[in-house]
């Protein structure tokens, strides 16, 4: 009856256009009220307790600090040396766009701020090289997935914040499986250059050239460096990283390339503030759903339901698997993020799985739904970008989803993956 009531209210009030979050609060409240003994107010201070922690703190300061990076020209540079180092080979320019994207992964945390940042510069100048408009866009929209897999990601702070574990040994366990799907990414790319006749660039770059493209990018490579070094030498929490990265890109982009205008620094602010205000406002309420769920034991039942379909807990991650696959066709991430990690949880960790492999198996799942319609928000930025239609990029993506759902399948069952390097660095 409870999830009858919580479903029936949130598809109830979606169906008439209210807010995702909206929606889900109100079904919150209808199943308290009416299958609980649990006073309404309850709901407005769980939301509180769940937003009292100074790691969410990271969200904004992320957010502001990847736009200033963007603004402030560190992905032009960024985007310049890979050319240099790569630009030569066959899919040359394909595999520009993909390590480009893998090293603003590093900046932003955010999948379609990364498509933003690099198909603006990467799509077009791809076209004019003769590879197809809409394979370039697909590249761009697959490559910018990373951008929550690869540290800093805000899902991987959301969930450290929903389950309580480390955000520093999420952040190392999203490296490996970040960088697989770039590698694959890149070999799909040469695939479809050699398939296609796509040409590389005119010649190698010599060694001056790559020296001085370097000397020029110096400063944009350490942003991540900085970022990432001071939270995995204990220097400072992921909240304090993120501003030491805000302050870095505001020098670096204000007073050393000059490109960071004022203007630029109130879009970043207006960014910063709608980003993190919808993702606080879920993460509160999903903080008192999970309370519910956890009253009402309905974690405890979907693991019963699932053990009555199998025992083996291969066929019980695939369930997971695809219901998740399928949740991302139709909400975001970090949505997704906050309101299934209560119920999943418990059922992964019954069958043996650590909280941080979960959390980066959860992340990649849900990162394929930034490139599957009806979502698919990377899809809508690079058809913005493209003015192509979502459906003709469509077509040319399929091969990239099916290299996305083989590593899923691979981070899913070869924990090692994800592992590794935590455990190597906590030695």
């Amino acid at each position: 009856m409870d999830l009858v009531i919580l479903f029936g209210v949130l598809f109830g009030f979606l169906i008439i256009g209210a807010p995702i979050g909206v929606c889900l609060g109100i079904g919150t409240l209808a199943v308290m009220m009416f299958t609980t003994d649990m006073a309404p107010v309850l709901l407005a201070q769980a939301c509180f307790t769940g937003l009292d922690t100074f790691t969410l703190l990271a969200i904004p300061f992320f957010c502001v600090a990847g736009d200033f990076m963007m603004f402030g020209g560190i992905s032009k540079r960024l985007l310049s040396l890979c050319n240099a180092l790569v630009g030569h080979l066959t899919g040359g320019l394909a595999h520009v766009t993909t390590i480009t994207c893998m090293f603003f992964a590093a900046i932003s945390g955010s999948g379609p701020a990364t498509v933003s940042a690099i198909g603006s510069f990467m799509i077009p100048e791809m076209t004019e090289k003769g590879y197809d408009t809409s394979f370039a866009a697909a590249l761009a929209a697959c490559a910018g997935a990373i951008g929550v897999i690869i540290p800093p990601s805000i899902p991987f702070i959301i969930y450290a914040v929903a389950v309580g574990c480390s955000v520093s040994d999420l952040f190392l366990a999203g490296v490996l499986p970040g960088l697989l799907i770039g590698v694959l990414l890149m070999a799909v790319s040469y695939w479809q250059a050699r398939k296609n006749g796509w040409k590389r660039n005119d010649g190698k770059a010599t060694g001056r050239q790559v020296w001085t493209e370097l000397k020029k990018s110096f400063l944009a490579l350490l942003s991540p460096a900085i970022i990432l070094g001071s939270i995995y030498a204990g220097v400072c929490s992921p909240t304090e990283a993120a501003v030491v990265g805000i302050v870095y890109a505001y020098v670096v982009g204000a007073f050393v390339y000059r490109e960071l205008k004022w203007k630029h620094i109130v879009q970043s602010m207006i960014d910063a503030v709608l980003i993190s205000g919808s993702t606080l406002f879920m993460v509160g309420i999903t903080t008192c759903l999970g309370r519910v769920l956890t009253l009402k034991a309905i974690p405890q039942r979907i693991c019963d339901g699932l053990g009555s379909i199998s025992s083996n807990s291969i066929v019980i991650m695939l369930l997971i698997t695809v219901m998740l696959l399928i949740v991302g066709c139709f909400m975001d991430n970090i949505t997704s993020m906050t309101i299934l990690t209560p119920i999943f949880v418990p059922i992964v960790t019954g069958l043996g799985y650590e909280l941080t492999h979960f959390g980066v198996f959860m992340t990649v799942a849900l990162s394929i739904g930034f490139v599957t319609p009806p979502y698919g928000a990377n899809l809508f930025v690079a058809s913005g970008i493209t003015g192509l239609s979502v459906p003709q990029i469509s077509k040319k993506i399929l091969p990239m989803i099916g290299v996305l759902l083989l590593c899923l399948l691979a981070i899913t069952f070869i924990p090692q993956i994800s592992m590794w390097l935590p455990g190597v660095a906590y030695r």
